[in-house]
């Protein structure tokens, strides 16, 4: 039984006045919840809990039977997609030398569908589908997500097998070039003219930007980060800047055309933004022994509490849902935020904190909450939900493990919880009318 110590506020913000109200309680919640050559430049609702597995016994495994010893990568299209999944194939043929890997790429109907914005589509599984059919059919082994497109309830027998370490997950502004002017300081929101306008693809984004630059217009845009670059910077672009995850600008290259990087107190990111996830079929126990080689422990905790945060509240990119997280040794030092550096003490703090926002940015609803947690290092890690906890018969990972995996998700939980009394309820009402 672990202790979650919570806390939320609601506010309601016009661009002249704002007031708020906050409450705070203790809750008390249980345990109970495509080519071979990958060569990359270095720049969740179910996560199975498998034992430890050395590569050398995998690699003797998949040698041993001719038919399991290559393996086929699912993939999107898109350069950034491509570029997540070979950073996992060349991660895979270091690890398992022995056994060959491909990538299949395809496009799904998030891909396909431009001219009409996300939240309006009405599919939680907009960049997933196509992929998890493939899957599902044995035409590819396993599959690389971007964490925050995958549904927190995954398909009858997938799983996710792996959460890689999480890249830098705040969102970034990048200028169209014509703005920024060599020698001087990039421009940033709040030096923008009143009336200037920025696209997004995330009603996240702009409901909660809103509330800090009521100046600004937010307008959708979508595409490819590609596309959505070549957009901010034609002669007649009608954008200013565009908001992105900068994340995918990191593995793009682009760092450079960052002007800001938004942090938590003006913005806080989606789900899972910046983790790459690896999606498998939940009784595939070698491809699952494999994959989990790759699990970074502390970005798999922070995500299960994120995505229990989010499925409680029944979210997805129709919704202005955000969070923030980190991993907080007792002493005061930051054990895991978004630096990677080590714990100082064997116990920590798992923090998060989570908003819900009106889409008109005038409402937001949120709080915060906490849970202690043992060090990282040890390998494996508790399951996310039911599915993974029916495929750890390949498994089981030391009790601790199960414990602080388990304690994740009720914290995710019990913040969503708080802030569906808090007001939360009405706000998601609203938007699903």
């Amino acid at each position: 039984m672990a202790a979650h110590t919570l806390s939320s506020a609601v506010s309601t913000a016009t661009p002249s006045t704002s007031s708020s109200s906050s409450s705070s309680s203790s809750v008390a919640a249980g345990s109970n919840s495509a080519a071979s050559d990958g060569s990359v430049q270095q720049p969740p609702r179910s996560v199975v809990d498998l034992a430890a597995v050395g590569s050398g016994s995998l690699q003797a495994s998949a040698a041993s039977s001719s038919s399991r010893s290559s393996f086929v990568i699912g993939s999107r299209e898109s350069e950034l997609a491509m570029i997540q999944t070979r950073h996992v194939h060349a991660l895979l043929r270091a690890a398992f030398p022995n056994a060959t890997f491909s990538i299949l790429g395809m496009t799904t109907k998030g891909d396909q569908v431009l001219d009409v914005a996300l939240s309006k589509i009405g599919s939680k599984s907009l960049f997933t589908k196509e992929l998890e059919i493939a899957l599902h059919d044995r035409r590819v082994d396993l599959v690389v997500h971007s964490l925050k497109d995958l549904p927190t309830t995954l398909p009858e027998g997938m799983a996710i097998g792996a959460i890689l370490e999480r890249e830098d997950p705040r969102d970034a502004v990048v200028v169209a070039q014509r703005l920024v002017k060599a020698g001087k300081p990039h421009p940033t929101l709040d030096s923008f003219l009143p009336g200037s306008v920025v696209g997004t693809s995330s009603v996240r984004r702009s409901a909660q930007l809103k509330r800090k630059f009521p100046h600004l217009v937010f307008q959708d845009v979508r595409g490819n980060l590609n596309t959505r670059l070549k957009k901010l910077d034609a002669a007649d672009s009608p954008y200013c800047a565009l908001l992105l995850a900068h994340a995918g600008l990191s593995r793009m290259g682009w760092a450079h055309r960052v002007s800001q990087i938004l942090q938590p107190e003006t913005i806080y990111y989606a789900v899972g933004q910046g983790a790459l996830a690896i999606e498998v079929r939940a009784d595939d126990a070698v491809v699952l022994k494999m994959v989990k080689t790759l699990q970074h422990r502390d970005t798999f905790l922070r995500c299960s509490a994120e995505r229990a945060f989010m499925r409680e509240l029944e979210g997805g990119c129709s919704v202005p849902l955000g969070v923030f997280s980190e991993i907080v040794s007792l002493d005061g030092g930051v054990a895991e935020a978004d630096n990677g550096q080590p714990p100082s003490t064997d116990q920590r703090t798992l923090h998060l904190r989570g908003s819900v926002t009106s889409l008109d940015g005038v409402t937001q609803v949120e709080g915060k909450a906490s849970v202690v947690i043992r060090r990282s290092g040890r390998k494996g890690s508790g399951g996310e939900g039911a599915v993974a906890r029916k495929a750890s018969a390949a498994g089981s990972a030391s009790d601790d493990e199960e414990v602080d995996a388990a304690n994740a998700e009720s914290l995710g939980v019990a913040l969503a919880r708080q802030l569906i009394e808090d007001g939360a309820r009405d706000i998601l009402a609203a938007i699903r009318k």
